[in-house]
């Protein structure tokens, strides 16, 4: 089956900039925009991929906290509601919700309510997006779940606290981080960023900083994941991992936020991608 190829789409994708004398730009416009844009299967591609933003406004929510990502799916009071019975969240997250909600009922049969809740969920979420998603959103979600499970267990080790309680998820990066004693975790073979990740965590002690080189690492992996990828759903859920990125620093640092977004349209030339293609 062939891709979905956008290329008016992604050639407009440029006149998201902003003009010099704006000072932020709308992450959710552009969202919506491209929903517009795609085809209903794509559209839940998108929406899948921001189902990581609901995980976090869910567990949020849930532990009284009042942060709330709006690149996510559904507003506050809708995710209100889905913590009560859930009705509009992918069965995989529903059944943690409902699990959790009750302790004793038959959801809890499948999911391990001795976790944390947000471990349960985000590995639910990170499962959905391996039986769900497509090609792109199958590799960047194993990236990121690996990406975090690494920054975590190096900040646990430091910290003298179980790795195991940090972590999502299962498999062999799991199971390494949680045995071995090595410096890289034995890692380095098998994830080519373990050292880049390892040096953020723990030599830099700019805690803002430290998140920036992080998410560098992130913005570069969206790339290298969709690079021979141009009008199609990939290269498309590869601009939104880096406007994520670019709101995100857009709260955090608006000076860094801007340089960030400088870099992303210098990336989004609608006349090199035409080149490329020829």
């Amino acid at each position: 089956m062939f891709a979905t190829e956008y290329y008016s789409l992604v050639a407009s994708l440029r006149e998201y900039a902003i003009d010099a004398e704006t000072k932020g730009f709308d992450a959710g416009a552009v969202v919506a925009e491209i929903l517009e844009g795609v085809d209903t299967a794509d559209a839940r591609q998108v929406r899948l991929l921001h189902g990581y933003y609901d995980c976090e406004n869910l567990a949020a929510l849930r532990a009284g906290r009042s942060a709330h990502n709006a690149l996510g799916n559904y507003t506050r009071e809708e995710l209100e509601e889905e913590l009560r019975a859930p009705r509009r969240l992918p069965e995989a997250l529903a059944r943690v919700v409902r699990a959790y909600a009750d302790p004793e009922g038959e959801d809890a049969e499948t999911v391990d309510t001795s976790l944390r809740f947000e471990t349960s969920l985000f590995a639910a979420y990170y499962e959905l997006c391996a039986t769900k998603g497509c090609r792109f959103l199958r590799e960047w979600s194993a990236f990121d779940r690996n990406l975090r499970n690494v920054a975590a267990a190096v900040t646990a080790r430091t910290a003298g606290r179980s790795i195991e309680e940090v972590t999502v998820g299962d498999g062999d990066v799991v199971d390494q981080l949680r045995r071995s004693s090595a410096a890289d975790f034995g890692l380095r073979g098998e994830l080519p960023y373990i050292d880049a990740v390892i040096a953020a965590v723990n030599d830099e002690a700019n805690l803002v900083e430290k998140e920036r080189k992080i998410d560098l690492i992130r913005w570069n992996e969206a790339l290298e994941i969709a690079t021979f990828d141009y009008f199609d759903i990939d290269a498309i859920l590869s601009y939104l991992v880096r406007i994520g990125i670019v709101a995100r620093w857009s709260r955090l640092d608006a000076a860094k936020g801007r340089e960030m977004f400088d870099r992303l349209i210098g990336e989004l030339d609608g006349k090199e991608l035409i080149l490329k293609q020829e």
